[in-house]
């Protein structure tokens, strides 16, 4: 595009704060460049400030669209667990991304994996956040489902 863009085609800079410090963002950003611009630990979690009494979501460290709004707070912190439940017995994890051979080791330990050996993994997806939805996949050797 020339710099006859019309206005509302432009990217608008935003104040934003990530973990305290003042930092300058285009608007509308992705979640993975808020990460790089806070210089976000491995590891941690980047957090959307939020107001009142709930909890401040965490934001993708990755491709999806972010609005920002002017002056808006971040912080990192650790990942929260999260309670998943194979074979009848639950888990704690942390992990953004599950993959097949992941749930195959929290299932069965150790993973038999001489020739013959097959697993399938079905699983029942029933909350993102504060909607809920039901569905059932199967997650296959080599496949990965991304957390809520």
């Amino acid at each position: 595009m020339s710099d006859q863009q019309h206005p509302s085609e432009r990217q608008k800079r935003m104040r934003i704060h990530i973990d305290g410090t003042l930092h300058e963002s285009p608007n509308p950003t992705t979640g993975e460049a808020i990460y790089r611009l806070g210089h976000v630990e491995t590891g941690l979690e980047l957090y959307r400030e939020v107001t009142g009494d709930r909890e401040d979501p965490p934001i993708e460290d990755g491709p999806e669209i972010i609005h920002l709004r002017e002056d808006e707070h971040f912080h990192s912190g650790p990942a929260k667990e999260i309670t998943i439940i194979v074979n009848g017995r639950q888990k704690k994890v942390a992990s953004k991304m599950f993959t097949f051979a992941q749930v195959v080791a929290l299932a069965y330990n150790p993973v038999r994996t001489e020739p013959g050996v097959l697993y399938t993994v079905s699983y029942i997806w029933t909350g993102q956040g504060n909607r809920r939805v039901g569905f059932a996949q199967n997650l296959f050797a080599g496949g990965a489902r991304r957390r809520g």
